[in-house]
């Protein structure tokens, strides 16, 4: 049976391992690879184009602008097209970014294209999980999607970061080749009748509806909690990847696109062992355990300033993303089961890419202006890393001091 022509189906088979569930997985995997593999092939695009070191910032600044933009009104696209197919248009557009890299055109424009594509991938790889299999797999297929993810990151990070020190074009060519083939993998995808016809999704009733949504969840003490604590991670995540790029020429001697690639890779096997240390120790009932380890990981950062041997910086690099896994696993869960409560865990998950985003433009610029100033990597790193422990600390002062210190509801949501 075709899954790219004819009628939506309105259901599909429910097992974990269906074709269509590994269809998924595939695609999500070659997709977010090639994500984290084009970064470090942009990067290295600017300077042999020789484009000052203050731009490279830039590229996360048209990428996140896209998820900003278009946060209204991806999650509604996404609802009222066979997620297949929604997934399939917005690979589609990432291969479009990269190919247009390969060919010259302007590698801003390009990256931000490719940010549209993520914007509207996003909601739909989450979102068809649950069209694909019985309720009963859905954590595990959750598990599932994750450790893809992940496996991705570091594959992604280190693999593009190696080859664009063999060929900045290759590297390139290589990542869109990557789009593609997560899009043949789109195509294997069952086509599931939406919840929805796309004639009703409207743009005013999106924003309103979004707004109203925005409104009720940040009226949530613990809501608000968890959402400015992410947002905090993932804006440091952002700018931690490009501090290390400018960085590691000067405090190791290594001038490679690889290294700090390699480096990103050890931050993200760090998270997954924080990550695992919190799923042990951290309940929703006292997430607000995990503050701590976000102040060790902007002291963790500060450090950066004192370290010149790369057996150190691994170290380093490992104790950050220890500290970030603990940190933000427990706010995520958190964040989800208010939204689960209140406004939904799709418009939970919608405004929390929001507001980190939002943060990631806002830091990622500073640290912009930063460079652009002159100011010495070394004194950006102690910088930034005494503004993340400062700001989370206050983050947890407030919380105990006003007695808001979130803990997850005892009755369900009626």
């Amino acid at each position: 049976m075709s899954t790219t022509s004819g009628p939506a189906m309105t259901s599909t088979s429910q097992s974990l391992w269906s074709r269509g569930m590994a269809a998924v997985l595939t695609a999500q995997f070659l997709s977010a690879m090639a994500d984290n593999a084009l970064l470090f092939g942009a990067l290295a695009l600017l300077r042999h184009q020789n484009y000052p070191a203050w731009t490279a910032p830039l590229l996360q600044e048209f990428f996140v602008g896209a998820y900003i933009i278009l946060a209204p009104f991806v999650g509604p696209f996404a609802d009222s097209r066979p997620k297949g197919t929604v997934m399939l248009l917005a690979n589609g557009l990432k291969l479009v970014g990269a190919l247009g890299m390969c060919v010259g055109i302007d590698p801003f424009l390009m990256y931000g294209l490719v940010g549209v594509g993520a914007a509207a991938y996003s909601p739909a790889k989450y979102g068809i999980l649950s069209e694909l299999t019985a309720a009963e797999n859905l954590v595990k297929a959750n598990g599932l999607m994750e450790s893809s993810t992940i496996a991705a990151i570091l594959l992604g990070a280190i693999g593009g970061g190696t080859l664009a020190d063999w060929s900045v074009p290759g590297a390139l060519a290589i990542v869109a080749a990557c789009y593609g083939a997560a899009a043949v993998a789109n195509l294997l995808i069952p086509r599931i009748a939406p919840a929805r016809g796309f004639e009703q999704v409207a743009l005013a009733a999106s924003i309103r509806n979004f707004g109203g949504a925005l409104k009720t969840l940040l009226a949530l003490p613990a809501a608000r909690f968890s959402i400015a604590g992410t947002s905090l991670f993932w804006g440091a995540g952002s700018t931690m990847r490009f501090l290390l790029v400018a960085w590691v020429p000067v405090a190791l001697g290594i001038t490679t696109n690889g290294m700090p690639a390699y480096l990103n890779a050890m931050v993200a096997i760090g998270i997954v062992l924080g990550a695992g240390l919190a799923a042990k120790f951290v309940s929703l009932k006292n997430a607000h355990l995990s503050l701590p380890a976000g102040i060790l990981l902007g002291i963790a950062v500060c450090f950066l300033a004192g370290v010149s041997t790369l057996t150190a910086a691994f170290i380093l690099m490992g104790i950050v993303g220890a500290c970030g896994g603990f940190f933000v696993v427990p706010l995520n869960a958190l964040l989800q089961d208010q939204g689960h409560r209140s406004v939904g865990s799709g418009n939970a998950i919608a405004i929390q890419n929001l507001a980190e985003n939002f943060t990631m433009l806002a830091m990622v610029g500073c640290y912009t202006l930063m460079s652009r100033a002159g100011v010495s990597v070394n004194a950006t790193a102690a910088s930034f890393g005494l503004c993340m422990s400062a700001s989370i600390a206050a983050l947890w002062i407030y919380h105990r001091v006003a007695g808001k210190v979130p803990a997850a509801p005892v009755t369900a949501k009626a």
